[in-house]
């Protein structure tokens, strides 16, 4: 069958309040499926009700992250993936969700007690404080040595292999002692680095780093034992890869 990616803004389902009710009639379930941006291009309207009632048909791959911090909307997150993966709800297998997030420690603590089969997603994008405080101020709130004790904990308890996102910019994060120093900080870790050129726009100064040096951080990273990809692009060419929609609001 046809498989898909998604993802799904927090804000899309703040509205999803339904409570421990995971029994949902056709216009609701809908209604889900719409909150999940892209899905009318893969689902015409004429074949909502076949889909619907048979969505195991396609292979759907939900991932929730920004705009708006997953785990800052902790409560409603959590709702909304037990609806989806329910099987009165969308019946969408738990390894088929992520969850996505700048490092929120609390919150991290939280889900890992909830031992979900779900999938975490963390946009680390430096491999120390110097650098990922310029970045990320959320590292000033929780310090790297706070968050990878946590990702430890959540590793250790739920054995789920953790997806470390890791935006190139230009000379800040990309450089060879920066791969070195990223492969000391999640050696031995069950986890992998998804390298992502950034995607440049008219309102930020960062800078995408050259192709050279991307494939020479994703070497390096592999001679340390690091399981790493390097994200394809789309919409990079009409302004519309990830990052750039926003710019232009």
């Amino acid at each position: 069958g046809d498989y898909l990616i998604v993802a799904l803004s927090t804000d899309e389902f703040n509205s999803l309040k339904k409570g421990k009710r995971t029994h949902f009639n056709y216009e609701e379930r809908k209604q889900l499926l719409e909150s999940i941006r892209y899905v009318d291009l893969v689902i015409p309207e004429e074949n909502w009700e076949q889909k619907i009632n048979d969505v195991k048909e396609y292979k759907v791959d939900v991932v929730v992250m920004g705009s708006g911090e997953p785990l800052d909307n902790y409560d409603n997150v959590v709702k909304f993936i037990n609806i989806i993966n329910d099987n009165k709800g969308i019946d969408i297998g738990a390894r088929h969700i992520t969850v996505s997030t700048c490092g929120i420690v609390p919150k991290i603590k939280e889900f890992t007690k909830l031992n979900t089969q779900v999938n975490l997603a963390v946009s680390l994008h430096a491999p120390n404080d110097t650098i990922r405080n310029k970045i990320m101020p959320i590292s000033r709130a929780y310090p790297l040595d706070e968050l990878m004790s946590a990702l430890k904990e959540y590793l250790s308890v739920t054995n789920r292999r953790i997806t470390f996102e890791y935006i190139m910019l230009k000379d800040i994060n990309d450089t060879k002692e920066c791969a070195l120093e990223l492969s000391r900080l999640i050696g031995g870790m069950n986890a992998y680095v998804n390298l992502i050129p950034y995607n440049e726009t008219e309102n930020i100064g960062f800078k995408r780093s050259e192709k050279v040096k991307i494939l020479e951080f994703y070497d390096i990273l592999k001679k340390n034992g690091i399981n790493v990809t390097i994200r394809r692009e789309f919409g990079g060419l009409v302004s519309a890869a990830c990052g750039q929609l926003r710019s232009h609001g």
